[in-house]
């Protein structure tokens, strides 16, 4: 229980002898009697805060940068009514910096045998789980000169998801997959990996797709076409080691990836193939295998939710190996990394054979757009340094795609805002060769 103002002051002064009082404090006393008297009778009519029943409801997920609301229920079981100020406490990054104060704190009033409902709305800054913290209530007297207080847990969790701020490239990209397994009007014939239909030969066909039973069985000659196969084998392998927590713009490489790789998870699935998701820095951090086309994508945003950047050096022998039992069948590997040189050329490329023997690799790395920035600086002595280091490093990460490309690595080296439409791409071309 907490004393306010004045109140407090004559309480503390109750508690001493009169005697011991010098004159003016009693003399004091003497005049403040009727406000003692006041706040005694404050104390008797405010509702106790020891019986309260506290219930939670409302949201327990959303997307980042999205709000969420979550419902705190408070009921009075007591014989007087509830007037007071209630604190919803929160971790700071549940809101926007500045609106802490006003989300968390309401007024209410609750009378004798009743429940209220009070809605605090989040709008959370990150990624992962934002866990309640204690609910404060201070409950005042009708004349608002007493109060009494208590904290007591509530528990709710609200999980923060990825963004997915790529979905709106999923539209166009669609149409494209549409035109590569035949769905519309533009059906891809002669190339591919999967068995269409059989048609009627036409001069200028390949005579290697000539299906010589047909046409012994029609004693004309038939054709077979050919449409990307479905039901492949998609692994997505994220990066979580130190380079990941490099920030570009306004957020770490992590998250870049994570909306690159939800974006062709979302395609994938819609083609008809199997998509896995890895991640991975020294260990594996988080798996998801054998979903449902339906589950893969709430599954993979889940699993991403509190995933976070590591600050170790990512393990690269151990990642091939983890892919290799992951993946025990031919299958494309989408690597979510860095493209920076000493990883690559002291991690991932003395181990990369094993992994391109068997499997079609694409690695896709998130590239800082200040750097083609510092390029074309010019005009001063700083600028120009500033130009050469741009250069330098943009001809480093070339030499690098280089070194990966010789092994046989598809590479997208791409900026944040480009790096997902860019790797679903890059997977549109790898289906429509027939490289999956």
């Amino acid at each position: 229980m907490a004393l306010t103002g004045r109140a407090a002051l004559l309480a503390a002064l109750g508690s001493i002898p009169v005697g011991l009082l010098e004159p003016s404090w009693t003399g004091m006393l003497a005049v403040n009697g009727p406000i003692a008297l006041a706040c005694a009778l404050d104390c008797a009519l405010a509702a106790p805060v020891r019986g309260l029943v506290l219930a939670r409801s409302g949201d327990t997920s959303v997307r980042l940068g999205e709000p969420a609301d979550v419902h705190l229920t408070l009921t009075n079981p007591s014989g007087r009514k509830l007037r007071a100020r209630v604190r919803d406490a929160w971790p700071p990054s549940s809101w926007l910096p500045g609106t802490e104060t006003a989300a968390s704190r309401h007024e209410v009033v609750v009378p004798a045998g009743e429940r209220r409902r009070l809605t605090t709305r989040l709008l959370p800054t990150r990624r992962g789980d934002r866990q309640a913290d204690r609910v404060t209530i201070r409950s005042y007297g009708p004349l608002g000169l007493w109060a009494r207080q208590r904290s007591q847990a509530s528990p709710w969790t609200v999980r923060v998801l990825p963004p997915f701020t790529s979905r709106k490239h999923l539209p166009s990209r669609l149409a494209r997959l549409r035109e590569l397994d035949g769905r519309t009007s533009l059906l891809t014939r002669g190339e591919g990996t999967e068995f269409d239909s059989l048609r009627d030969y036409v001069p200028g066909d390949d005579t290697r797709s000539i299906d010589w039973r047909a046409t012994a069985r029609q004693n004309k000659v038939a054709v077979r076409t050919w449409r990307p196969e479905r039901d492949r084998h998609i692994l997505i392998c994220l990066d979580t080691g130190r380079t990941s927590a490099g920030r570009v713009g306004d957020a770490p490489r992590l998250d870049s990836a994570m909306d690159a790789a939800l974006l062709l998870a979302a395609l994938a699935t819609r083609a008809g193939d199997r998509v896995d998701l890895l991640a991975h820095d020294r260990r594996p951090r988080a798996q998801v295998q054998g979903r449902s086309a339906a589950d893969t994508l709430p599954s993979f945003v889940n699993a991403m939710a509190t995933l976070e950047p590591e600050l170790v050096e990512t393990d690269a022998r151990t990642l091939v190996s983890t892919v290799l039992r992951s993946a025990p069948r031919r299958s494309l590997v989408v690597l979510l990394t860095s493209l920076d040189a000493a990883p690559i050329e002291e991690g991932l490329l003395p181990v990369l054979p094993r992994l391109t023997q068997r499997h079609t690799v694409l690695l896709a790395s998130v590239a800082d757009p200040h750097v083609a920035a510092m390029t074309s600086a010019r005009g001063s002595v700083d600028a120009v340094y500033e130009a050469a280091a741009g250069t330098q490093t943009q001809s480093q990460r070339r030499r690098t795609a280089d070194q990966l490309s010789r092994h046989g690595v598809h590479v997208v080296d791409a900026t944040p805002d480009t790096l997902a439409p860019a790797l679903a791409d890059a997977y549109l071309a790898l289906k429509a060769a027939g490289r999956l």
